[in-house]
C-alpha cells in the first residue's frame, strides 16, 4: 500500500513538473476563460442587456470556470499519448506496481492540475470588482460548495478522458472526440444561458448533461441570490459525486493496452 502510494506521488510529481514547464498549457488554459469573461461578458451586459439576468459577467463566471476544468482534462489526458509514443508508458507499465496503480496516478495528476486551474480562475474573479458575487450561503459554506463543484467536476472529466485516451490511437482523434463532447455539452450546460428559459428539447438535453449540474452548483454558491438554482444543491451534489467516483474508479481499472490504447 505505501509502495502504492509511493509511485502514484512520484507519477503525479513528474505530471506537474511538465506541467509547470509548459507555460503556454497554463497561460491557454487559465487566460482564454477570463478573456472571454471579459469580452463576452461585457458585449453581452452591455450590448444586449439581457432582461432575465441580473449583473451577466457574475453569471457568466461560473460557466468559466468550468471551461477552465473542461481545457484541463483536455490537455492533461494528452500526456498519455506522449508517455505512450515515447515508451516511457511501457516501462511504468513494466514495474512492479499494478497499471490501476499507474493510472490512478496519472489521473490524479490530471486532477490536481484542473482543480489548480479552476481555483485560479475563481480567486482572480474573486478580486475583479466587475465581478459581485453573492455567496448565498455564507462566504465559507459557499466556498466549500464551489470548491466540492471543482474537485467532483475535475474527477468527472479527468476519469472521462483518461478512458477516451486509453480507447482511441491517436491524439488528433482524442482532441476531435473531446471537442465534440465537451464543447456542445458546455453550452448546453447553463453555462451561457439560463436553462430554464429553453425550448423543453434543449431543456432535457441539459438535464442529461454531467456539466449542468457543476455550472448549477457553482451558480448556487457564487451567483444565484435567495435561489434553489435549476436542479438544487441536493441533486447537484448526489449526481457529481455518483459520476465523479464512477469514471475515476472505469479509468482507474480498465486494462491497458500501452500499443494501442
Amino acid at each position: 500500500m505505501i509502495a502504492a502510494a509511493e509511485a502514484m506521488g512520484a507519477l503525479l510529481v513528474r505530471d506537474l513538473r511538465a506541467f509547470l514547464r509548459s507555460r503556454s498549457q497554463l497561460y491557454s488554459s487559465v487566460l482564454f476563460p477570463l478573456m472571454l469573461l471579459a469580452i463576452l461578458g461585457t458585449g453581452v451586459s452591455e450590448g444586449l442587456d439581457p432582461e432575465n439576468i441580473d449583473d451577466y459577467v457574475t453569471f457568466l463566471t461560473p460557466g468559466m470556470i468550468v471551461m477552465t476544468a473542461v481545457f484541463s482534462s483536455t490537455f492533461s489526458s494528452a500526456s498519455y499519448y506522449h508517455d505512450r509514443d515515447s515508451g516511457i508508458l511501457k516501462v511504468f507499465l513494466a514495474s512492479p506496481h499494478s497499471p490501476p496503480v499507474i493510472l490512478l496516478g496519472k489521473t490524479l495528476s490530471a486532477v490536481v492540475i484542473g482543480m489548480a486551474q479552476a481555483v485560479l480562475v475563481l480567486a482572480v474573479a474573486i478580486v475583479i470588482p466587475a465581478i459581485n458575487f453573492e455567496w448565498q450561503y455564507g462566504v465559507l459554506r459557499s466556498l466549500a460548495l464551489a470548491g466540492f463543484a471543482i474537485v467532483t467536476l475535475n474527477l468527472f472529466l479527468s476519469g472521462l478522458g483518461q478512458l477516451l485516451a486509453q480507447r482511441i490511437r491517436t491524439m488528433q482523434g482524442f482532441h476531435l472526440v473531446m471537442n465534440l463532447v465537451l464543447f456542445p455539452a458546455l453550452f448546453l450546460s447553463g453555462a451561457f444561458f439560463p436553462l430554464g428559459d429553453l425550448p423543453v428539447w434543449l431543456r432535457v438535453l441539459g438535464a442529461v448533461n454531467p456539466l449542468s449540474y457543476a455550472v448549477d452548483l457553482l451558480q448556487l454558491a457564487l451567483y444565484a441570490p435567495d435561489s434553489d438554482g435549476y436542479f438544487g444543491v441536493a441533486v447537484d451534489v448526489i449526481v457529481l459525486t455518483a459520476l465523479a467516483g464512477a469514471a475515476f474508479s472505469f479509468a482507474a481499472n480498465r486494462p491497458v493496452r500501452p500499443e494501442a490504447a
